[in-house]
């Protein structure tokens, strides 16, 4: 990363303050989820892929197996999956994914 694109990451806020907790559509959650570390998530919210490869079982519906329908809550945060930890609320994947939402 150059010096100036460091410098400007370092203090842009890329986040949206109009998405908070109380706000959030779980969008995220209707995304495949590839498991690539193992944080400890249960066995029940594990599908495997046709080529092997580990992801967060979705429901019917589409959602995450792992998502409280009346919360929109994950219900298994503590151990969620190292790509959910790293998709932050109002970031700009996020925005993206309410946008399509």
């Amino acid at each position: 990363m150059t010096e100036s694109w460091s410098r400007i990451a370092e203090t842009t806020d890329v986040t949206d303050p109009e998405v908070t907790c109380a706000s959030c559509r779980a969008c995220c959650c209707r995304l495949e989820v590839m498991l690539i570390s193992d944080t400890g998530v249960p066995a029940r919210h594990i599908a495997t892929d046709e080529w092997g490869g580990e992801t967060m079982r979705r429901l019917d519906d589409g959602w995450c197996s792992a998502l409280d329908r009346q919360t929109l809550l994950c219900t298994i945060y503590e151990n969620r999956p190292w790509i959910c930890r790293e998709f932050e609320m109002g970031s700009y994947e996020c925005r993206e994914e309410r946008r399509h939402d």
